[in-house]
């Protein structure tokens, strides 16, 4: 249920908004490798999910652009 919602608002971002919300995700996935690496990650499921949501907006940036031409 969480997906489809999360994907609703994906898609209602624009290419630029998709793009930064990539960025954002790509930084905090680079920062939970070096929490792993350090053993001070907790939470060791959220990397699965964040590595999920960046394929998710990557695929939804490319489907806007095939759309466009």
């Amino acid at each position: 249920m969480k997906d489809k919602q999360r994907v609703s608002d994906l898609r209602a971002l624009t290419e630029d908004q998709l793009n930064d919300e990539v960025l954002k995700l790509k930084k905090e996935q680079f920062n939970m490798r070096f929490q792993r690496a350090t053993g001070q990650l907790e939470n060791t499921s959220r990397v699965r999910v964040v590595r999920r949501d960046i394929a998710r907006a990557k695929t939804i940036a490319a489907q806007k652009r095939t759309d466009k031409k």
